[in-house]
């Protein structure tokens, strides 16, 4: 199928679950949203996650980023979602500008850190000054509580994604569960390591 064919496709399939405006499904995922309600991202996800990795495939050009790009994206969805307003356009307009702008962005990142690396390999590295070490002695003591605050599922999923940097569907296999249900772990995962960090987040996420 060529990629034409496809994107009408996946348009096709989203907008029927819209048909006529703004449809009882989406309206339900988007008030879910609205209400910090957890399972409306799962159902986001489902109903929108092909039209999203089709939108972020093109642009994050590595594959092993795509998911992490997706959970990331969703994660926008879950904190602007109140931005949406439907007399400006469709909700799959909306999503597709955040996809495409997360995936830009995304991207954009990987590239700098990529540059950083290369530059970093043909420069001698200047040791760290005391303060320097003592920040990341303190960092890394603050992310091994919040670690150790996990349960032992989520340190485990932690440490196949962030730690040997497993792809989604190979965690998903392992596990013996689907790809969307990692992808939902890992957001949950993401936020609550973000809490116990006290909003800092970790380095990973």
């Amino acid at each position: 199928m060529g990629r034409g064919v496809f994107r009408q496709s996946v348009y096709n399939e989203a907008e029927r679950q819209t048909e006529g405006g703004v449809g009882m499904e989406e309206r339900d995922i988007i008030e879910r949203l609205l209400g910090r309600d957890e399972s409306g991202l799962h159902d986001l996800l489902r109903y929108y996650g092909p039209l999203m990795r089709y939108i972020i495939a093109p642009i994050v050009t590595d594959p092993h980023h795509r998911e992490d790009c997706l959970s990331e994206a969703a994660m926008r969805v879950w904190d602007r979602v109140g931005q949406f307003d439907p007399s400006r356009g469709s909700f799959n307009a909306w999503l597709t500008a955040v996809a495409r702008n997360t995936a830009r962005n995304y991207q954009r990142a990987i590239q700098s850190h990529q540059s950083t690396q290369d530059l970093d390999e043909n420069t001698p590295s200047p040791q760290p000054t005391p303060e320097e070490l003592l920040l990341r002695q303190e960092r890394q003591a603050a992310v091994n509580r919040a670690l150790a605050r996990l349960s032992s599922e989520e340190q485990t999923l932690f440490y196949r994604k962030y730690y040997y940097l497993q792809p989604t569907a190979q965690i998903a296999a392992e596990l013996g569960t689907t790809e969307r249900a990692v992808e939902g772990r890992l957001y949950r995962l993401k936020k609550r390591l973000r809490k116990l960090l006290g909003g800092e987040g970790y380095a990973g996420t």
